[in-house]
């Protein structure tokens, strides 16, 4: 079991970002406190469909190694997140809630993926979500349905099911979701989180996936968190032109971290 406060689990990212920042808690205690829960938890709610727990100690302990050099950190530096499984990661097993894809693993990672480890997060792993994205509650044929944290005979919500659900019981740090009908808004309702569908093209859409590019006039990656800081924190690092990305805005991002504020 790890040794720090359980209640870290909770911490708002802006707060563990200092935390780690300064010493006070390490990347490795951390990133163990949400795998112990997602081992001791998740079996009741489904919110992940994969968990890369070796990948995210190996991560850990880089991002532990970088604080003891005094290395310059990234805005995520060492904080565990989770990942909607409709979001492409290199050597990740990325379902898109279909059993059709249930053994998938894509070559490269997906724009808002990359950003993220760029900014030095930890990835616990994949989160649930139905086939595709294309309902509002998180159920497929790849196993029982997200179930909401609050009361387990209730749904979460979707697509971005597992995201709302691994936040509210505190099985990851922040999350990443996507919203072209409500997919962020919904679930962050049903779960009692923050989410937010950004202005078209703010987040590049770019997939990493071998495919022609394509615009899409509805669907916008975005942040999911507890607290709207932290969900301002994850938008400035997802935000920015992407020339992959047909759709993406060329004009500079706004700070909003200071509009939180």
């Amino acid at each position: 079991m790890p040794s720090i406060d359980e209640e870290l689990a909770f911490a708002p990212a802006t707060e563990l970002r200092e935390l780690i920042a300064d010493g006070r808690v390490s990347p490795v205690e951390i990133t163990e406190l949400y795998l112990s829960r997602i081992e001791r938890l998740d079996p009741q709610l489904n919110s992940y469909l994969t968990v890369t727990a070796e990948r995210a100690m190996g991560a850990a302990r880089k991002a532990e190694k970088a604080v003891a050099r005094g290395d310059k950190l990234g805005p995520l530096h060492g904080i565990p997140i989770s990942i909607k499984d409709l979001q492409m990661t290199a050597g990740v097993r990325t379902t898109s809630g279909s059993l059709a894809y249930k053994d998938r693993v894509p070559d490269a990672d997906s724009a808002i993926v990359e950003r993220v480890l760029a900014a030095g997060a930890v990835v616990l792993g994949k989160t649930n979500t139905p086939e595709f994205g294309l309902v509002g509650t998180t159920e497929n044929r790849l196993g029982e349905p997200c179930r909401n944290p609050w009361n387990t005979a209730r749904t979460s919500g979707g697509s971005s099911g597992g995201a709302g659900a691994s936040l509210v019981a505190g099985l990851c740090s922040l999350a990443t979701g996507g919203d072209g009908g409500g997919s962020i808004r919904i679930p962050a309702s049903f779960n009692g989180v923050y989410g937010i569908k950004p202005t078209q093209g703010r987040v590049s859409s770019y997939s990493g996936a071998s495919a022609p590019p394509a615009f899409n006039l509805f669907t916008q990656e975005g942040p999911m968190s507890r607290t709207v800081r932290d969900s301002a924190l994850l938008l400035q690092v997802l935000a920015g032109y992407d020339p992959r990305d047909s759709g993406s805005l060329r004009e500079p991002v706004p700070d909003f971290q200071a509009a939180a504020g």
